[in-house]
């Protein structure tokens, strides 16, 4: 189960070195002006999504996924550290979702927000990380 453990750390931190890149690039695209830098990060933006952060969200969930099934469920089934986590797991895989959603705007030339938003947006996986790492190490409740 540690080999596990592992690989489910490793991707995670794959998937999250994406979260916190895509929105970056989303940044300097909405600053883009000319055609040859948009169609740039078109290209970065889907090779980043596709290729990286979510085959890496996948294999995360899948090795979380057999972890909670083989170990932590009945380990830690009554506690609520783990319940406030997976909550949490549900939402940053709601804002990979988003963030798809935008990269599809980007891909189409129908992006609605300045780069101010791509700034604020860029912060919020890190609140998660940071959420999500506090309640797997400490498990407070």
């Amino acid at each position: 189960m540690l080999w596990v453990k592992a690989f489910h750390i490793i991707f995670m931190v794959t998937w999250f070195a994406g979260l916190f890149y895509l929105p970056r690039l989303f940044v300097y695209h909405a600053m883009s002006e000319d055609e040859i830098s948009n169609e740039r990060f078109k290209i970065m933006e889907r090779k980043l999504f596709y290729g990286i952060m979510t085959p890496g969200a996948l294999i995360t969930v899948i090795l979380g996924v057999w972890m909670l099934v083989e170990y932590a469920w009945s380990a830690y089934q009554h506690s609520h550290w783990l319940a406030i986590k997976l909550i949490l797991v549900g939402v940053i895989i709601v804002y990979h979702i988003y963030c798809g959603k935008l990269l599809i705007d980007f891909r189409n030339d129908r992006n609605r927000h300045s780069h101010v938003f791509y700034r604020w947006l860029n912060e919020f996986p890190v609140l998660l990380l940071i959420a999500i790492i506090i309640l797997a190490s400490v498990k407070p409740f």
